[in-house]
């Protein structure tokens, strides 16, 4: 694939060029988790490298994603709004990514972990081929912990890695070859770096000693855990005193009433040691970035892709991603069955409704949709050279679209104007740097949501939004105001017809926008 020439005129880089204080930038992104899952967000899950950011750093409270992965990756690698790159399965050739613009700009690019931005048979929409100098990690957006499907190594297929190794786990894989890109880089060269864990993205696969630590840890059920996460989160100020908790979603049984209690426990208890293995990794990559001398100029950003995934499971479901035997020939027994305790290779589960509710508490739905269960989630910002706070909350808005311009800036970098397919499209976010550094920044007018069953669009502090069915006819559009209802529990549509059919009609001429991008 042709690289694109940039521009870098004299003056370009912002007061950075040439020199060698450019900060590191390191980008960390979970799978599938809700907003309170982290301990420094309200969780009762032990996350002490990414509390350790927090309390070294910036927490966005008011944060969003999209409300699956593969838009929500195509938004924060391009800073772009993508509603064209699920039907093309990669991002359009018209968005040049971050990668791409600071490999130029002189940053050594390195990628581990999940891409899911790929079509399989085409190699130029492979990370390699998208800016980064090295990638290990798979194509797809989902496989098993212990044998994951599509596992690349610079281009080639590396399955023979797992193969080999009775002890491998993917979550330690990609944060072994984070530390390694980290060496790998030369001591006078600024690094971007994308992490990619797959934690907590079902299937529930984890080590027999990591899941006992959380031995009932969760025998109290999701509506008790649900309220002192709540209390948790009030007392952090990751959310406003006067919140409140939206109701237990109509899917969940009360606890008391739960047909199969253990079976259910064990599934957290196996959600919870990935969210785990996944922190240690983390604290890994902040042990290697000290050692390197790199960790006061490096700004690293933990976000996470959507809501909790209340999906079930089916025994009958199948993929690439599924393999039929486990890697000593045993065969697989996928499905929610309670029959089956998940955690080991021969068993493919997801956690479900309850355990996905207490993920997003307080808010409603989950990933797919696009309330707030499915796209608010949490960022955590942290720089000792640039980020000024040391623990403190911001309530201003941001959306992965700013990461992007937000990199540009503090690299210097030059986005191109055109690429070899064409005119680039237009950047959609805006950076986040004056949050960072504790300033009020303009507000970004309108925020647009547009994916699986879900479509809104936010306007200053208003939220339009509906439930998407497919082919079928759509739920009606519900309006909130989420300074006075961050949860979404009063739909003021009926008293606000002629704000619904403003944002109504903003919605849709974005959307005819948006979806003639090739």
């Amino acid at each position: 694939m042709k690289r694109w020439i940039f521009l870098l005129a004299a003056g370009l880089l912002l007061g950075h060029e040439g020199r060698a204080d450019r900060p590191n930038i390191v980008l960390i992104m979970s799978d599938d988790m809700g907003y309170s899952d982290l301990g420094c967000f309200g969780g009762e899950i032990d996350t002490p490298s990414l509390d350790s950011l927090a309390a070294g750093g910036l927490r966005f409270s008011r944060f969003y994603s999209q409300n699956m992965c593969v838009v929500s990756r195509a938004c924060l690698l391009t800073g772009v709004y993508h509603t064209t790159s699920v039907r093309q399965k990669a991002i359009s050739p018209l968005c040049p990514t971050i990668a791409e613009c600071l490999r130029e700009a002189g940053y050594f690019t390195a990628m581990a972990g999940k891409w899911h931005l790929a079509r399989y048979e085409d190699e130029a929409t492979w990370p390699n081929q998208r800016g980064f100098q090295r990638f290990y990690g798979t194509l797809g957006g989902a496989g098993s912990f212990f044998a994951p499907s599509n596992l690349i190594r610079d281009n080639k297929d590396a399955s023979d890695e797992f193969e080999t190794d009775r002890d491998y786990y993917y979550t330690d894989a990609i944060s072994d070859n984070a530390v390694n890109y980290i060496r790998e880089a030369k001591d006078d060269q600024p690094l971007f770096l994308y992490v990619a864990y797959t934690a907590a993205h079902w299937p529930l696969h984890a080590k027999p000693a990591d899941i006992a630590k959380y031995r009932g840890k969760y025998s109290k059920g999701w509506d008790a855990l649900r309220k002192e996460r709540f209390a948790r989160m009030k007392e952090l100020g990751v959310i406003r005193k006067d919140t409140e908790l939206s109701p237990r979603n109509p899917e969940v049984p009360a606890w008391q009433d739960e047909e199969h209690p253990e079976w259910q426990e064990r599934r957290m208890e196996v959600y919870a040691a990935q969210v785990e293995v996944m922190d240690r990794g983390i604290g890994r990559i902040i042990d290697t970035l000290k050692k390197t001398g790199r960790f006061e100029n490096t700004l690293i950003l933990f976000m996470i892709d959507n809501g909790g995934c209340h999906v079930e499971y089916g025994p009958n479901r199948k993929g690439d991603y599924l393999p039929d035997t486990t890697r000593d020939g045993r065969p697989m027994r996928p499905g929610n069955l309670p029959s089956i305790m998940p955690g080991p290779e021969d068993t493919y589960q997801s956690y479900g409704y309850g355990w996905a509710n207490l993920s997003n508490t307080p808010f409603r739905l989950f990933k797919q949709h696009d309330h707030e269960g499915g796209i608010h989630t949490p960022l955590i910002a942290h720089w000792p050279k640039g980020v000024p706070s040391r623990g403190s909350v911001t309530y201003q808005i941001g959306h992965l679209i700013d990461v992007m311009p937000t990199a540009l800036e503090l690299a210097g970098a030059k986005r191109p104007k055109t690429t070899s397919a064409g005119k680039s499209h237009p950047l959609d976010g805006q950076s986040l740097l004056p949050v960072f550094e504790g300033r009020e920044r303009d507000e970004p007018k309108t925020h647009f949501f547009a994916n699986a069953q879900g479509q809104a669009v936010r306007q200053g502090e208003w939220k339009l939004v509906r439930v998407r069915a497919g082919k079928k006819k759509s739920s009606n559009w519900e309006l909130y105001n989420l300074r006075e209802d961050p949860t979404e529990l009063r739909d003021l549509a009926d008293k606000n017809p002629g704000r619904v059919g403003t944002l109504t009609k903003l919605f849709e001429n974005w959307l005819a926008r948006s979806s003639k991008r090739p």
